[in-house]
């Protein structure tokens, strides 16, 4: 990257909150700090952050934060685009990146006042099936969409009527060093009463009531099959929210306590031995824009299966590292998943764990992302400079 433009990034959160958007904003960040310092640009990058509240930060990094967490909970909005507006018409950055798409009417309205163009992060379901005026109108505008999947660009090309050359991809990507090959940790064994060579079906994801569709629930459905083959098959569940109560009667009513826990919410230091704990990590879902986790558990050398209607297609490339299946066919899923419990899976790239994990770091590491970012960038800024003028004199 030779040259970077100067940058205002807006987002949700960093620090306070861990959801996906915010973890891909955390590497986006990262990976625009480091193609800053590789150009060695002067320019620091403004990072506008609604939800975070104001804290001690290292200058090291060539960012500036604008914190509007503190503001109360109604008023934080027009004070988090207030804020990012002021900034952007005092400041005139040559771009600005939100990574959630309700900040773009904002960015929207600042490009009518000043010029300035902007970017969006598409990342899943709230990019999907767009209605609101405001919104449309301001995707319509923005120079360029990202992507996290393919999944999500095609909707978005097709829903909002938008040249397929606007919408590029990013993929999300994860921290490879904190997940790793291992074997499974005793203290959980002991903690779950479970035994070393015991198959452990893992699923992690939020526990959220008002969703529509629950890929826990598509694995319980399947549970009865896949214990008629493998009598002693443990299905473990990390995650917390408000759809748990409904989930403890589901399983009691399917009588399923024996072979089912609920390990509740697991810290990100704690997470990685989970991974390490499991044979096979399952999440067949319709709401996944993408799906970190399924890196994650990928680096940790464990089998994954996915659903093939949604991001998922994306985070395992087609069903190149790893399984996909129509998450409405629960006997696909009980069969898929006793294939690969049982060592019968066609694709030999599952029981590989360390090969698994570098493929996995190959495609969606930091430095595949951060080389994509950098030519999506390089690209912006040789069609926004002006060709240098050539003197007729000269050329004579």
């Amino acid at each position: 990257m030779q040259t970077l433009p100067s940058l205002h990034l807006w987002m949700p959160g960093l620090f306070d909150f861990k959801g996906g958007i915010q973890t891909y904003s955390g590497f986006l960040l990262q990976a625009l700090q480091q193609l800053n310092s590789e150009s060695h640009s002067d320019s620091p990058i403004d990072v506008f952050l609604m939800h975070d509240r104001p804290r001690s930060l290292s200058a090291d990094d060539h960012s500036r934060f604008y914190f509007s967490g503190h503001v109360p909970s109604r008023f934080r909005a027009p004070t988090f685009a207030s804020t990012a507006l002021a900034a952007g018409i005092q400041q005139r950055p040559d771009l600005v990146i939100s990574t959630h798409l309700n900040f773009t009417v904002a960015a929207y309205w600042l490009k009518r006042l000043t010029g300035i163009p902007y970017w969006a992060v598409a990342h899943g379901f709230e990019a999907w099936n767009v209605q609101r005026p405001a919104l449309r109108r301001a995707l319509a505008h923005a120079d360029k969409i990202l992507a996290v999947s393919s999944y999500t660009r095609n909707r978005l090309v097709q829903e909002q009527a938008l040249a397929p050359e606007r919408v590029s991809l990013l993929p999300n990507t994860f921290d490879a060093q904190r997940f790793q090959v291992a074997a499974k940790p005793a203290h959980l064994l002991e903690r779950y009463q479970l035994t070393a060579d015991q198959p452990i079906i893992l699923t992690v994801n939020r526990l959220a009531a008002g969703e529509a569709y629950h890929p826990y629930d598509r694995v319980l459905a399947a549970l009865p099959q896949i214990r008629q083959v493998i009598p002693n098959v443990h299905y473990l569940i990390v995650g917390q929210g408000d759809d748990r109560q409904r989930l403890e009667q589901l399983i009691v009513d399917r009588q399923l306590q024996h072979c089912v826990t609920l390990a509740g919410f697991v810290s990100d230091a704690d997470l990685p031995a989970y991974y390490n704990l499991c044979d096979v990590f399952a999440m067949p879902s319709k709401l996944e824009g993408f799906g970190i986790v399924f890196l994650e558990a990928m680096a940790s050398g464990k089998p994954v299966l996915g659903s093939n209607q949604d991001g998922g297609i994306d985070a395992l490339t087609q069903g190149r590292l790893g399984a996909l299946v129509n998450p409405d066919d629960t006997a696909a899923i009980a069969q898929t998943l006793v294939q690969i419990l049982q060592g019968h899976s066609s694709n030999p790239l599952l029981y590989q764990p360390e090969a698994l994990r570098q493929a996995a770091i190959a495609t969606f590491g930091n430095e595949p992302f951060k080389q994509t970012l950098a030519q999506l960038l390089q690209t912006h800024v040789n069609q926004t400079t002006p060709s240098p003028v050539v003197n007729s004199m000269q050329t004579s």
